[in-house]
């Protein structure tokens, strides 16, 4: 079902990731929707700007629209700032699978040397002075970061959002995965996580499969990291100090938070 290979015209490649990441210390991987031109500018503009680092990349992750006004919009986005990457997959939410495979493709072809990935979606917050310091303390290998889903069944009502069918996933439980909206993951371990991908029957919740089903066949370590939060439950300025990353995130909120972790005034 995975049509290799990336639509690379205007995609500013040696910037993101020079010398295939070989001094990159995180890639930063965003999946987007088509529409979500203002999500992208929020990140452009508040954390994404730590791209701009030598030892730091950072692209958006996208498919391909049906929509002629929409894809005019995204080509002249791409002509601006080169930072969008495009697969050859329908750009839709049961697709979002594909999309993650396909940012794996990318990054195994385009940032093979880099120390680690994180992958995250347009509506998460990062705090990346945090996430440096978090990874100045790990030196594992071979091991995924996130935040662990254990004991999670899988969801046989039709009417559900995650309704899941016996034939796209048998078992009665999945195996323990990490919450899709942010992980990090070390960079030894990508190109199996890109071929093992392809070679499992498709299911369209990416968490499950490539934090979940493949790392577990692989022998990968999962670890459980609190710093990675699903929600803002507060704006404390202490709380948002404290956390590598922040999800359903509006864009406005981005420069919210931003702003507050930007005050060196704070003291907690």
């Amino acid at each position: 079902m995975y049509e290799p290979g990336h639509m690379l015209d205007e995609i500013d490649e040696d910037r993101i990731c020079p010398d295939k990441g070989k001094d990159i210390k995180v890639l930063f991987l965003t999946n987007s929707a088509l529409g979500n031109a203002e999500a992208r500018m929020a990140i452009r503009q508040t954390w994404g700007h730590y791209a701009s680092r030598i030892d730091i990349g950072h692209a958006f992750v996208l498919g391909r629209g049906t929509n002629e006004t929409l894809n005019k919009a995204i080509d002249e986005e791409n002509y601006l700032y080169g930072d969008l990457i495009r697969g050859n997959f329908i750009d839709s939410y049961k697709n979002i699978t594909l999309k993650v495979i396909s940012l794996l493709e990318w990054a195994a072809r385009h940032c093979s040397r880099a120390a680690y990935i994180f992958k995250t979606d347009d509506d998460v917050f990062i705090n990346v002075p945090k996430l440096l310091e978090f990874l100045s303390t790990h030196s594992a290998k071979r091991t995924m970061y996130g935040r662990l889903a254990q004991n999670f069944k899988p969801i046989r009502n039709k009417l559900a959002k995650y309704y899941v069918t016996t034939d796209e996933y048998a078992e009665d439980v999945y195996p323990t995965f990490i919450l899709g909206p942010a992980y990090l993951f070390t960079g030894d371990i990508l190109h199996e996580l890109y071929e093992h991908s392809l070679n499992r029957p498709y299911l369209w919740l990416e968490d499950i499969v490539v934090t979940g089903v493949v790392p577990e066949s692989l022998g990968i370590k999962r670890e459980d990291s609190y710093c990675f939060v699903n929600v803002v439950t507060t704006y404390n300025p202490c709380v948002l100090h404290d956390h590598v990353s922040f999800h359903s995130i509006k864009p406005i909120q981005q420069y919210d938070i931003w702003n507050t972790i930007q005050n060196k005034t704070t003291k907690c």
